[in-house]
């Protein structure tokens, strides 16, 4: 839990225990503080001021802890060896060095037996593809890095007592009004149940029960299922999707779940929450059908006669009982084009009206469809709102239409549908401005950072593994220093997995391609580590990018699965880049120059995690893509996939995301009573007053509003 509050926060626990405690703690703290600014961290210094009234033993002991966390956090857990021993010097030509591979080969009458006659396979050279040195070799052959200002220095704040940063975390995940992450989602249950010990602690303000992402209240429901409390359901899908979520299932329903026996108290308050969700709603079970029977084995539902309603949901289920779904309902009149009686029934779920809106407005819709879609505007969450903002102002400039799940899986189409009317346009937008505005909060003084103006809002965070330096798709963020270092680390968890780093180059028609892979080890402004074909023990590959010499202008990382191992099934894989001075030595991988790191995931074969672009002032700057492609089953190349790759990055590129710099301009514009700082940032500075409402990219969820 301590490690989750450090990674996620950035903040250390402290428990108020042992104030004032003579001994040697300020020595500790200082040591403490020497050993995080080696790998890119360090102590504010209301938090040194606390460690250093701890006892010593304390302080090293929380100390080890807080920089395993920080080391896991940047990714200097591992050894980052690199084939070539020197890289990024010495590096061989691609050709010479297979040739020296070959000819090696041939002089083994051992290996020289394995090559197969006119076939060249670069697995049967004997020293292809694995380390040939150590990673003490490695450090040796490597000088100390020489620190910089432009180094990375993150800064850990003092927190409240573990009970008190694990309440705050849990209740601003459990409150999201946009859906997590994976990683993020397993957290919010293991905060769940460690804040379930002393639930009865909780101010009555602080349980949780507005959670407005489904899969969320899943997890808030099951610690209160096991405390015996009623569930938060609005749908009968919550039920089910609670259900799945307690036997270990998957929550979002996507795949089926090999539900359990419930005990006869679970059955009950089950039931009592099926029975609380109106008939009319009764439709929604036909999407899970097979799911509702295999649910009603386990409840018993007519054992429970009180419950008369949720017995009709397992009739629906099983066919005995009739119910049209909603959205039954509303294609049946769309596809008769009969939009005038399609309104009335999205009225009735004004997000869902919302999301059609495009397709009502090209119906025909006309006034009455504006006039609905304003009402409906005043009771939709605020995250619907956002969202289709950011979809209309992309209909005024059309561009290809890019399709994501929630894997990061993603494809782009060219858009054909018609142009709406310029006036009906304006109209929505100018509604959802209105709306918008008038849910933000008062503002108090509002200080924003210039830094975080050209943030993306984060709409939806499914696709983003949490890490260091992770930013919402469509962000762009400047980039500092002459020399880019992207880099990959893998370990297999049981068969031969080979992932390959790559950088795809393009002009700026996303056209004439070079690349940086196994088959090109290096040209004028780019060089490659090496070629690593297993990771029993970890590997690790990087490219170094030269962008005062690049002469491309567009410069793609990926990372390819050769052979092996899925992102998800790997034992670890995680990807990230550096950047430093042309001046500065040091071994390949330096934590204090890593700008961001987030771990692979997803059943995608090729990873597309960002994207550097030269503007036309000749700086550059990263835009986040955090998507993957679905490749072949092995032997992904980046020449194999170069066009995908480029006209998915070029719609990611060209879209207008909607950026922190729209709410901040809502929030200046919106009068306010003052009192209170807002401040939102990358960086909470250290002399915010306090009470000061502070958002930065950990919690920039919160901003969204209701």
């Amino acid at each position: 839990m301590e490690d989750l509050i450090i990674s996620r926060r950035l903040r250390v626990p402290v428990d108020d225990a042992g104030d004032d405690t003579p001994g040697w703690g300020g020595v500790a703290a200082r040591q403490l503080d020497a050993a995080l600014l080696s790998v890119g961290f360090t102590c504010s210094p209301a938090l040194l001021d606390r460690l250093t009234r701890l006892p010593g033993e304390q302080v090293i002991d929380l100390g080890v802890r807080v920089l395993a966390a920080v080391r896991r956090l940047v990714g200097d857990h591992v050894e980052h060896n690199a084939y070539f021993i020197d890289f990024p010097k010495n590096v061989p030509d691609t050709v010479e060095f297979w040739a020296g591979l070959l000819r090696e080969a041939m002089l083994d009458p051992v290996a020289a037996a394995r090559l197969q006659p006119g076939i060249l396979n670069l697995l049967d050279l004997p020293r292809y593809g694995s380390y040939q040195h150590t990673y003490a070799d490695l450090l040796a052959a490597h000088a100390e890095l020489i620190p910089l200002a432009k180094d990375r220095v993150t800064v850990l704040e003092l927190g409240g007592s573990l009970r008190d940063e694990a309440r705050e975390l849990y209740l601003s995940l459990a409150g999201s009004e946009v859906p997590l992450a994976a990683e993020d989602l397993a957290a919010l249950r293991a905060l769940a149940a460690f804040c379930a010990d002393f639930w009865a602690d909780f101010r009555a303000d602080d349980k949780p029960e507005h959670v407005p992402v489904r899969e969320n209240r899943a997890v808030v429901n099951e610690a209160r299922l096991a405390a015996g409390q009623p569930l938060l359901v609005d749908t009968v899908t919550d039920v089910l999707r609670l259900a799945a979520l307690c036997s270990g299932g998957d929550v979002t329903l996507a795949t089926p779940t090999r539900l359990r026996s419930f005990r006869r108290a679970e059955r009950r308050i089950l039931l009592a929450a099926l029975d609380a969700v109106p008939a009319a709603k009764h439709g929604d079970v036909l999407r899970h059908r097979e799911q509702w029977k295999r649910l009603g084995e386990r409840l018993h539902p007519h054992e429970h006669p009180r419950f008369p309603r949720a017995a009709q949901v397992f009739d629906v289920a099983r066919g005995v009982r009739k119910a049209a779904s909603f959205g039954s309902r509303v294609e049946a009149a769309l596809a008769a084009g009969r939009t005038e009686e399609a309104v009335p029934l999205l009225e009735h779920t004004p997000g869902a009206l919302l999301r059609r809106l495009d397709h009502l407005l090209r119906a025909g819709g006309g006034s009455a469809v504006l006039e609905a879609a304003e009402r409906a505007a005043a009771r939709a969450s605020g995250r619907v709102l956002l969202s289709l903002r950011e979809h209309l102002q992309n209909r005024l400039t059309p561009a290809n239409r890019v399709f994501t799940n929630r894997f990061g899986r993603a494809w782009a189409t060219p858009d054909t549908r018609a142009p709406l009317d310029e006036d009906a346009l304006n109209r929505v937008l100018t509604i959802l401005d209105e709306e918008i505005s008038r849910r933000l909060p008062d503002p108090g003084e509002l200080i924003v950072d210039p830094a975080v103006l050209d943030v993306a809002l984060p709409l939806s965070g499914k696709a983003v593994a949490p890490g260091l330096g992770m930013l919402p798709r469509g962000s762009l963020s400047p980039v500092e220093g002459e020399l880019l270092r992207f880099f990959v680390h893998w370990r297999q968890a049981e068969r031969r997995t080979d992932y390959d780093l790559s950088a795809l180059m393009l002009d700026p028609t996303y056209d004439n391609p070079t690349n940086i892979s196994w088959t090109s080890y290096a040209n004028e402004f780019a060089t490659y580590s090496g070629d690593l074909t297993e990771a029993p023990d970890g590997a690790s590959e990087f490219i170094d990018v030269s962008l005062s010499r690049a002469t491309k202008p567009i410069i793609i990382p990926q990372v390819n699965i050769y052979a092996g191992e899925r992102f998800d099934e790997a034992a670890e894989a995680f990807f990230g880049y550096m950047t430093r001075d042309a001046a500065q030595e040091g071994r390949p991988f330096e934590p204090r120059t890593v700008r961001m790191k987030s771990d692979l995931r997803g059943s995608g074969r090729i990873a597309l995690p960002l994207v550097f672009l030269r503007g036309d002032d000749d700086a550059w700057r990263v835009k986040w893509l955090h998507l993957y492609l679905s490749g072949h089953p092995a032997f992904n190349q980046v020449e194999g996939n170069r066009v995908t790759a480029s006209l998915l990055v070029r719609s990611i590129v060209e879209r207008d995301y909607l950026r922190v710099g729209y709410l901040a301009d809502l929030l200046r514009a919106k009068p306010s009573t003052g009192g209170h700082v807002t401040y939102i940032g990358l960086e909470a500075p250290a002399d915010l007053s306090e009470g000061a409402r502070i958002y930065t990219p950990a919690t920039l969820h919160e901003l969204i509003p209701a």
